[in-house]
């Protein structure tokens, strides 16, 4: 994915046949350009921090991560940015939990929201897969929080996930989460392209301009963590590496010759429980099928939002923030690290003051009002009781017209 100007995607030598000027169209996807752009190998000399390379994708090992001196902090989150842009758009984090009893704990929260959904007669479509294929939670994010506060805090701690989430996003990013559980013989999706050109139909894609194609993949992460060992029989997500560099994408995936092309070069890593993968949004993906007859393949995919974007998911952040605040408390007096607070503050609380109502909610030095996650480290820093953090919260979503 280039940052700068740039022609349709076809080759340099032939002239697209329908271009318009600061625009794609369908007749720009060129399969041979595709092919030059994806055809290439992975080389993990040029990853430092990388361990190895597996199916063209990078594989980073977490405590590797971890372990990294923090003036080279800066390196790791270019270099990792780097393998989501230029490279090859995947990367695979192994041991990204390395105590999966707090995935476990999760996992059974997950498992306790699909039975209480099938008993009620709901059920959580799919984007890209036929309805019923598997169980899918939405918003797992906010539930989980509701539910087990202290599971949802030891799991969001995540510092791996903190990492990648801050080199690609910057700070104030919103995390939004969705279980998705895929049965024995459940089929997996069709190639596509992520939120937020990709859940647009090709017209409606190709009334924006070029440098929105660009910029689209920016304002979000994707990402999953494992919540059970995951052999390639199982389904695990296919991708097509270095499929994010090509301008038209956003157009291209649907075509037939393109979604054959991925058939035809796709790839599948396996995931041990606890392993992290993160993607760029504009990479060719699709879950695949389970082809096993024992495994419930179970995955926490995370949707990982700019604070200048719009999450595809709306979170109850006052909620959250309110159920999560009595755990950050007693685990400060606990001696919990400043930074593992800060990044259970960062899945829970909004993290960005904007929009708002001005006239209620006015800037605080000439700049910004403060956002909810300024006011949970207010909370904190001064042991604010838990009602009043709850009562602040409320009449700071008063003030901006929530």
């Amino acid at each position: 994915m280039s940052l700068t100007p740039a022609s349709s995607g076809a080759p340099a030598t032939s002239a697209p046949r329908a271009y318009r000027p600061g625009r794609f169209s369908e007749d720009d996807c060129d399969l041979d350009a595709f092919r030059a752009l994806v055809e290439r190998t992975t080389d993990p000399a040029g990853y430092p921090h990388a361990s190895t390379a597996e199916g063209q994708v990078l594989v980073y090992d977490a405590d590797r991560l971890r372990t990294t001196e923090a003036d080279q902090q800066d390196v790791l989150r270019t270099e990792l940015v780097r393998a989501l842009t230029d490279g090859p758009g995947v990367v695979v984090v192994r041991g990204a939990f390395p105590d999966v009893s707090v995935v476990d704990r999760v996992t059974a929260v997950f498992d306790a929201l699909i039975t209480e959904q099938r008993a009620s007669g709901g059920g959580g479509g799919d984007h890209f897969a036929r309805p019923g294929a598997n169980d899918r939670v939405w918003n797992a994010l906010e539930k989980t929080a509701l539910r087990a506060p202290e599971a949802f805090a030891d799991y969001y701690a995540n510092d791996v996930l903190a990492l990648v989430s801050t080199a690609w996003l910057g700070p104030a990013y919103q995390i939004t989460s969705q279980v998705n559980v895929v049965n024995p013989g459940g089929e997996g999706q069709t190639s596509h392209r992520d939120y937020h050109l990709g859940f647009l139909d090709n017209a409606t894609a190709a009334a924006y301009p070029a440098h929105v194609h660009r910029l689209s993949p920016l304002l979000t992460l994707q990402g999953a963590v494992a919540h059970c060992d995951m052999p390639v029989e199982s389904g695990p997500t296919r991708y097509l590496p270095y499929s994010q560099r090509y301008e038209p994408g956003y157009l291209a995936w649907r075509l037939p010759a393109f979604r054959a092309y991925f058939e035809e070069r796709q790839v599948q890593l396996p995931l041990s429980k606890g392993d992290a993968v993160f993607f760029n949004p504009a990479v060719f993906h699709a879950a695949g099928t389970n082809r096993t007859a024992d495994v419930r393949r179970s995955a926490n995919l995370l949707q990982v939002s700019s604070a200048f974007g719009r999450a595809m998911e709306t979170v109850d952040r006052e909620a959250v923030a309110g159920a999560v605040y009595p755990v950050l408390l007693r685990r400060k007096a606990a001696g919990a690290r400043a930074e593992w607070l800060k990044q259970v503050i960062a899945a829970s609380a909004e993290g960005y003051p904007f929009p708002t109502d001005l006239d209620r909610d006015p800037p605080v030095d000439g700049l910004a009002p403060a956002s909810q996650a300024d006011l949970l480290r207010r909370a904190l820093r001064e042991e604010w009781p838990v009602e009043r953090l709850r009562a602040e919260l409320r009449a700071g979503a008063e003030r901006r017209g929530n």
